[in-house]
């Protein structure tokens, strides 16, 4: 029986999170697909993945409960699969600005964008005793000052600097890395108008496709002496 690595993304049933578990999929790592809500995506995201010929595991959590995170890893243990990769994808953007957002949004941005992150790291770290690589996704407005998504920004700019504590900490057998995406996929929360007015104002003229983000993940795979670094790819959006 073959042997696969394991790769645990959370947030993988939809948008980048899912493009994250197919491209390691693609790798030869078995994929423990964590999700929140979206059980029908989650289901449609596993049936891909074994579609490529390797297993593919589903775990339901609230990363903000410490309970259901910890579970999550009980879980893991389970597998037949020594873990080799994690990718902290899921998050919270929650809409407001600093006059009005309220304490419980700002809570559940951190608690789930920067919290979940570093104790999921903690955990992993303890089961990768031969080495493996943490991916922290963050995202191209960690530098700007988004003032319409306050809790949202401070918490990827504030993943960053944990991405530079944890490489540092966990090396030499663990790298930990981080890619911040700019313009990807619309969101809810930007109108159309909106988002086109974001996408002309690109010096490349476009929003990513999922697999030029993916290929980011890949190419840390590959080069493992890379470590503590962000990896930007935002077709411009940090020029501005």
């Amino acid at each position: 029986m073959l042997e696969f690595p394991l790769a645990l993304v959370t947030g993988a049933a939809q948008r980048l999170g899912r493009a994250f578990a197919l491209a390691l999929a693609r790798q030869g790592y078995a994929i423990l697909l964590h999700y929140h809500l979206s059980v029908e995506d989650a289901n449609e995201a596993a049936s891909e993945i074994q579609s490529l010929g390797v297993p593919a595991y589903l775990v339901q959590a609230d990363l903000t409960n410490t309970t259901d995170l910890y579970s999550l890893f009980s879980t893991l243990d389970k597998l037949p699969h020594p873990l080799k990769v994690l990718v902290n994808s899921a998050a919270l953007m929650p809409r407001g600005d600093v006059r009005t957002l309220s304490a419980a949004d700002f809570d559940s941005a951190l608690a789930l964008n920067l919290r979940a992150p570093f104790l999921c790291a903690q955990e992993a770290a303890k089961r990768m005793p031969a080495g493996g690589l943490i991916v922290n996704v963050s995202d191209v407005g960690a530098q700007k000052t988004w003032s319409g998504f306050p809790a949202y920004t401070v918490s990827k700019a504030a993943l960053e600097a944990l991405t530079r504590l944890q490489a540092r900490s966990l090396a030499p057998k663990i790298r930990v890395n981080a890619i911040a995406p700019g313009l990807v996929l619309p969101s809810d929360l930007v109108s159309e108008e909106e988002w086109q007015r974001l996408v002309e104002r690109l010096p490349l003229k476009r929003p990513a496709s999922l697999n030029e983000i993916a290929s980011a993940l890949e190419f840390l795979l590959k080069n493992e002496y890379i470590t503590g670094q962000t990896i930007v790819v935002d077709g411009g959006y940090s020029l501005l």
